[in-house]
């Protein structure tokens, strides 16, 4: 079984009624806050930059399966399933704890039966329970994956608790690789996959968000010692969601995937550097930043062998 970094395949959730989670906001400095009387507005123009979004994948060669939010009970944050699941080159699917109790409504069973569909799933391991002591670990938020070399990047923080990520790692074979990370008004950076990405020969990296030197050495070393050029991101472009990218795939190479605000914050150097592993797919995602996710948190990658 030949395993790879990306992926050429995805799923994404059509939101139904968008807005920025009142209950993610504490820990999120990328949020941005939302008068009620706002939210029609603002979930019409998601699901706008959504469809966009989804043309866009589609033209670029990635397979995208969409199912659509249920109505109820409401989920604002349903249009980021990477949180609550990831799938696994061996058939397998894992179900994680969220920290926010709208949040935790996300987990669908139907959302795995569409997969079913298309791929083989041969176990689902649910870390879901882990909710019942606060222990949270939300998914690729939280993971940053090197597939190929089995280590589970992971900034810790209320959302990436220790020991469901060394559980994570013992049932899936991963090492963890743990570090701290925080935001430029010293806050804890809440995902670990708005700072740093990890592509099949490079990384996006913010380098500064990591104020440990011995922490920040050993991401960079452990990063290069595994093939990837390193390519640093600043504080301002974290800000900006350049770290929160997604590399996949189509027939005929690889694609890097992240919201036009993001690529607009990379430098002549950096989109030269990256245009030798893969070409650049920017998606228009003003809104849908408002909540604290961009393009990466967007899309759950399909690793499942196909049927």
């Amino acid at each position: 079984m030949e395993v790879q970094q990306s992926s050429s395949a995805v799923l994404m959730i059509r939101p139904h009624r968008f807005y920025p989670n009142p209950e993610t906001a504490a820990d999120n400095a990328f949020q941005r806050a939302v008068e009620a009387g706002e939210w029609p507005a603002v979930s019409a123009a998601a699901q706008r930059e959504f469809e966009a979004a989804v043309e866009t994948l589609r033209a670029a060669g990635v397979t995208v399966h969409v199912v659509d939010d249920t109505a109820t009970p409401e989920k604002p944050d349903a249009v980021f399933p990477n949180n609550w699941f990831s799938t696994h080159h061996d058939g397998r699917v894992a179900l994680y704890p969220m920290y926010s109790a709208a949040r935790r409504r996300e987990r669908r069973p139907d959302v795995l039966d569409e997969l079913r569909q298309h791929y083989r799933i041969t176990e689902v391991i649910d870390y879901s329970s882990c909710e019942e002591q606060g222990h949270c670990l939300e998914g690729t938020g939280s993971l940053v994956l090197d597939h190929v070399n089995q280590l589970a990047y992971a900034s810790l923080s209320q959302r990436t608790h220790v020991e469901v990520l060394e559980r994570f790692c013992s049932d899936f074979g991963y090492e963890p690789v743990k570090f701290r990370s925080v935001s430029a008004d010293g806050q804890p950076i809440y995902h670990t996959n708005v700072m740093m990405c990890v592509g099949s020969g490079f990384a996006l990296l913010g380098t500064d968000c990591i104020p440990d030197e011995a922490e920040r050495v050993g991401v960079q070393n452990l990063l290069e010692a595994t093939g990837h050029e390193v390519i640093e991101l600043s504080q301002e472009q974290i800000a900006e969601f350049a770290g929160n990218a997604i590399e996949l795939h189509n027939q005929s190479g690889k694609l890097l995937v992240l919201s036009a605000r993001a690529a607009a914050s990379l430098s002549q150097t950096q989109r030269g550097t990256l245009a030798g592993f893969a070409r650049l797919v920017p998606l228009t995602l003003p809104t849908i930043e408002l909540a604290g996710g961009s393009a990466r948190c967007m899309i759950a990658t399909i690793h499942l062998p196909a049927l």
